[in-house]
């Protein structure tokens, strides 16, 4: 019973996980995974223009069923959880009203994406995101998104407000506030009424809505009227200060404590992203990229103070105090399509099939949902193994990875992907392994960037489902980068990430690099660089940023 137990809750693009942890050596007594049911039927979603929204009910239902199962699934006594601490993908906000309640949650707004969180990958503000760039260049005053690569993103908070209010008239006069997803759940769990008593994220705020403490928080009124009233009357419904995830939000509310089985003495720590709790999951440390790989990438790395010095590194998405490990600076990088590429080649292969099952007059229901069920989940696996039977001499179709845009180095959202060398030998697994390629080489990028600024990279850490999943995608990037490639053991290591945020919020370990060294669950797999494909990799690189020059240039 003297045993201190904690949970952490990581929202995904598809679903969120929890992981009840012991604090004295990180180990998972019992996870669970809720996949959002609106979500998954496509509902808010309209891909053709980049629309992707979520409803905060699949957010919440999850929040419940999670943690009251890794309760039951585990042995202990409620009594024993101390705290619970929430990463969430991001870019992520929703609009709020006075009491920080989500839009969506009322009747009249419960059907209108505008009033939803706009998910990471949404991109519906690609002009408001380039007239945000031009404005930060030319207004002759400071340039407020230096700290965030020199380039502001069409996936960031400022970007996607403005493209709502301007486009719906009702939620811009009906939104008090805006939360970052993160802040939104945390607030939540602590019974928070008030949008502007709620010690914000500072992962969220530095990393994507222009604070910094060098101009006193946000940007000021007079830069963010140039583009709508309405975002400088906001700046005073937001906040100035913000939190990293090793200090106390709150306690669990009351109402929250019997919904899940909990006492109100929990501590509720500051949210973060999901990402940047991935790399303390994954045992982060100096000059070591941590590759956390879903459906995008995001790419993180500390450095200390007195290393980066005054220096501002371009084209990626931010460096920030305190955004990873308080003390130090966090880096962010990474690809908006890195997982979500290879589900394009899948869906685009399998729907014509799905149809023509669904359509049989000779099945039955159940034979319908079975075979479909197979193609689904065997797809990916079959031109995975085909893909890595072909010598890799013979690559020689060059794809680029901008599906879903380029997130870094350089944002460009409105990029879109290209393949070249077709021919009538080019299948399904010679495509798929092109695209892998890409994905790979798109890292590729990303590492040269951090080195031409003079960022070491000594290390490389994958995590998340494709580095424990795929042999394909991680032996290829080992080969592309041509460095060993570390997997860490973890299978949710943003949660356990989160964990480790809450063991120091709740005073059980000192510090984030005590928690990570008390928690950290290692490594199990190695990815080694294959002498004999490095080079073939580098000559085929060549030709990936040849035609992508050609591409962006058009």
């Amino acid at each position: 019973m003297n045993e201190k137990f904690v949970i952490g809750l990581d929202y995904g693009t598809d679903s969120v996980r929890a992981v009840l942890v012991n604090t004295s050596n990180g180990e998972t007594l019992a996870e669970d995974v809720f996949w959002y049911p609106r979500w998954k039927k496509g509902k808010y979603c309209n891909p053709v223009s980049n629309q992707f929204r979520q409803h905060p009910s699949d957010h919440l239902e999850g929040l419940e069923s999670t943690i009251k199962n890794v309760i039951s699934k585990s042995s202990i006594s409620p009594t024993q959880i101390k705290a619970i601490c929430v990463d969430t993908t991001g870019s992520s906000p929703m609009p709020v009203d006075e009491n920080g309640q989500s839009l969506a949650l009322k009747p009249e707004f419960s059907e209108n994406p505008n009033a939803m969180m706009v998910l990471w990958k949404d991109h519906t503000a690609i002009a408001e995101a380039d007239e945000i760039n031009h404005v930060a260049r030319t207004w002759g005053g400071e340039d407020y998104t230096k700290y965030e690569g020199g380039i502001y993103s069409s996936e960031w908070f400022w970007a996607k407000i403005l493209h709502v209010i301007r486009e719906d008239e009702a939620v811009k006069n009906a939104a008090f506030s805006w939360m970052e997803h993160c802040d939104f759940i945390t607030a939540q769990l602590i019974g928070c009424k008030d949008p502007l008593t709620l010690k914000r994220s500072r992962c969220a705020a530095g990393h994507k809505a222009l604070w910094h403490e060098s101009w006193g928080g946000l940007p000021p009124k007079e830069f963010l009227g140039k583009f709508d009233p309405y975002l400088a009357d906001l700046k005073d419904r937001l906040y100035t200060d913000t939190y990293t995830s090793d200090e106390v939000a709150g306690k669990l509310s009351e109402s929250w404590a019997a919904k899940l089985g909990l006492s109100t003495d929990v501590v509720v720590a500051v949210g973060t992203f999901d990402a940047h709790a991935g790399a303390v999951g994954g045992e982060v440390t100096a000059n070591t990229l941590i590759k956390v790989m879903g459906t995008s990438t995001c790419d993180i790395m500390v450095t200390d103070k007195e290393t980066l010095g005054n220096k501002l590194i371009p084209g990626i998405c931010g460096q920030v105090d305190g955004s990873v490990i308080p003390g130090t600076i966090g880096l962010e990088a990474g690809q908006s399509g890195f997982g979500d590429v290879l589900a394009w080649f899948k869906n685009l292969l399998i729907k014509p099939s799905l149809e023509l099952i669904e359509e049989s007059s000779t099945l039955s229901q159940e034979q319908k949902e079975k075979l479909k069920s197979e193609l689904e989940d065997q797809l990916i696996i079959k031109l995975s193994e085909e893909a890595l039977a072909i010598p890799v001499a013979e690559s020689s179709i060059v794809a680029l990875d901008w599906i879903n845009g380029r997130r870094t180095p350089d944002a460009n959202q409105s990029l879109k992907g290209a393949i070249r060398n077709l021919n009538m030998g080019s299948d399904a697994p010679r495509i798929f392994k092109s695209l892998v390629e890409a994905i790979a080489f798109g890292s590729k990028r990303i590492v040269e960037r951090f080195r031409e600024e003079g960022i070491k990279i000594d290390n490389v850490i994958g995590l998340g489902g494709v580095a424990k999943k795929s042999t394909l995608v991680m032996q290829t990037l080992a080969d592309v980068l041509n460095m060993p490639i570390k997997v860490a053991s973890s299978d949710q290591a943003p949660a356990l990430g989160a964990a480790m945020y809450a063991s120091v919020a709740a005073g059980i370990h000192p510090d984030t690099q005590s928690a990570i060294k008390a928690m950290g669950n290692g490594f199990d797999e190695v990815y080694e660089p294959i002498e004999g494909t490095v080079g073939v990799y580098e000559k085929l690189y060549g030709e990936y940023l040849g035609f992508g020059g050609l591409i962006e240039g058009e």
